[in-house]
């Protein structure tokens, strides 16, 4: 008889933190990507500008992997102001040899959240110097405070910079990182002097215009974009990427649609077919990483269906392992 599993947030909360293991979970769906025959679908979104919402939903089958997760991430961004989350959503798991489904992840985007800060992870393992020691977070909300976090757990991060619109949730950022972290981490009201001499810079906002310019950036420093997930969202000034010394995609079939290489490729400053490496083939050992310590390295993550799959992967086995959760037959 077949058997689903309910999962709530509190459940999934405690089986599937924001930890190595995430990490390692993300990197090796990215390494997928590189080495397996992912069936990836382009992301299905749905707008609703009057209420600046939209409703992403995304899948992918990894060859070899029991189950395959269907998303619908709805981020509705001016909810905050309801004093509501922007994000929330749910997973459905099904099983890859019969298509039953095996589990309904009731997460409100909490999946989402740790795959999201774990990819930003991942770019920077394998793109920012090894000794990065000072990062900029554009940004004040969940997925800002998340990459700092994720962050710290590859490299060996002792000073932070916050930057957001709102200087007020930055500086409320910033002293609980600092306390859950044990680092100083800072508001910084000028966005410039949040850049400078920060070896990694993360961007987590859903801006419409760049919030990062290519003057403000030196030598050495990685960026990592990753609020840039629909085609009128840019962070990042175009010329950042023919500014950057590798320009890394986690799809290129998305960054050319959706992401940051989108602009660009507007603009002018790059052939709509131009090619760039992605994240998998660097870390599948395909491609090479940064050339060099005084490289700009620059990491377009749009979020892929295959980190879905991962992630809700990675939770279903865990709440078998241990009990957790509410069976259903049907």
């Amino acid at each position: 008889m077949p058997r689903m599993t309910i999962l709530t947030e509190a459940d999934l909360r405690k089986i599937v933190p924001l930890d190595r293991d995430a990490i390692a979970c993300v990197e090796s769906a990215f390494a997928a990507l590189s080495t397996k025959a992912v069936a990836m679908p382009p992301i299905l979104r749905l707008d609703i500008p009057e209420h600046r919402g939209e409703v992403d939903v995304k899948t992918a089958y990894v060859p070899g992997v029991e189950g395959f997760a269907i998303k619908i991430s709805p981020g509705f961004f001016d909810n905050p102001k309801l004093g509501l989350p922007s994000v929330n959503g749910m997973m459905v798991l099904l099983s890859s040899r019969t298509g039953l489904v095996e589990a309904l992840l009731l997460d409100n985007g909490y999946l989402t959240d740790v795959r999201t800060a774990a990819a930003g992870a991942v770019a920077a393992k394998h793109l920012a110097q090894p000794d990065a020691a000072v990062a900029a977070i554009f940004g004040a909300g969940v997925q800002a405070r998340l990459q700092l976090e994720a962050l710290a757990l590859v490299r060996p991060i002792r000073q932070a910079r916050i930057w957001a619109r709102d200087m007020n949730k930055a500086q409320r950022a910033a002293e609980d990182l600092q306390a859950k972290l044990g680092i100083d981490v800072k508001a910084e009201a000028d966005p410039a002097s949040a850049v400078r001499g920060a070896d990694v810079i993360v961007t987590t906002t859903p801006a419409g215009e760049p919030v990062l310019r290519a003057e403000w950036l030196q030598p050495g420093q990685h960026i990592t974009a990753m609020g840039s997930d629909a085609e009128h969202k840019n962070e990042i000034d175009p010329a950042v990427i023919i500014r950057a010394d590798l320009y890394v995609a986690d799809r290129l079939g998305q960054t050319r649609r959706l992401g940051e290489l989108h602009h660009a490729i507007e603009k002018g400053l790059v052939a709509a077919d131009a090619h760039f490496t992605e994240l998998g083939d660097i870390i599948s050992g395909k491609a090479a990483g940064r050339p060099s310590p005084h490289a700009i390295t620059f990491a377009d993550l749009t979020g892929t269906g295959v980190q879905d799959t991962a992630i809700a992967t990675l939770a279903h086995d865990r709440a078998k392992r241990g009990q957790i959760g509410t069976v259903f037959e049907s």
